[in-house]
């Protein structure tokens, strides 16, 4: 079960179907980025590519700069990346990103939610051996371009798959590299349609379609939440 499968299976069942949690997700995302690297585009590569993301969700350019503003004015909340590990019903490995101005609230509802739903939240690093920390690119396919061509040009970068799917080339590489890659891409005049940091895990949890039903239940109430960024399960 390679991770093109895996790619058109979340777009197939993306959840991110409300556009205001989509925009919020996004815009914190922004003001984190821009607290961190300044808020110019130009000079802040983790900016940039946040803001083609923003633009590929058809996020208003106005919602962009209010988020890149917001990193610099002195009542904006203090976000925090924060990540939190557990387990849903019938042994199925849950890894949850959040972006977080309190993290005793987060961590309280996180919990909540597994004990209400029959999961168990764990500690953090106890599912580094299932998920393996990925970047992932989205370009547009240029006219003429040969996939395995162009897959040769990426080799100096451990890039681990390159496929096609729709017309956009994806990419896929171990996550420290993901600097070097959008540098590559930038400098030889590919276009980022977006770019994500994801967890791949190694391991798959079978199970029955009633049993997908009840862990569904669990993680459709975490992404609920608005602290929470990205949530990534072992569930076949």
């Amino acid at each position: 079960m390679g991770r093109a499968f895996e790619f058109r299976k979340e777009r197939k069942f993306k959840r991110w179907g409300n556009m205001a949690k989509v925009f919020t997700r996004l815009g914190r995302e922004i003001t984190m980025a821009a607290k961190a690297g300044g808020p110019d585009p130009a000079t802040n590569s983790k900016l940039r590519l946040l803001i083609q993301n923003a633009r590929s969700e058809n996020m208003p350019k106005d919602n962009v700069e209010r988020a890149i503003k917001r990193a610099f004015e002195k009542d904006t909340s203090d976000y925090k990346e924060a990540v939190y590990e557990g387990y849903a019903p019938h042994g199925v490995a849950v890894l949850i990103e959040t972006a977080t101005d309190n993290n005793q609230r987060t961590v309280a509802n996180i919990r909540s939610y597994f004990n209400k739903f029959n999961g168990s939240l764990g500690t953090h690093g106890m599912l580094d051996f299932i998920f393996d920390r990925k970047c992932r690119f989205t370009i547009v396919k240029k006219e003429g371009l040969d996939l395995e061509e162009f897959e040769f040009e990426l080799i100096d970068f451990n890039v681990e798959e390159v496929f096609e799917d729709e017309g956009e080339i994806l990419i896929y590489a171990e996550f420290q590299n993901f600097g070097p890659i959008q540098k590559f891409l930038e400098e030889n005049g590919y276009e980022i349609k977006e770019f994500k940091f994801e967890r791949i895990p190694n391991d798959f949890k079978t199970v029955t379609e009633e049993q997908r039903l009840e862990i569904e239940k669990l993680l459709e109430r975490i992404e609920e939440d608005d602290d929470v960024t990205q949530v990534f399960h072992n569930m076949a």
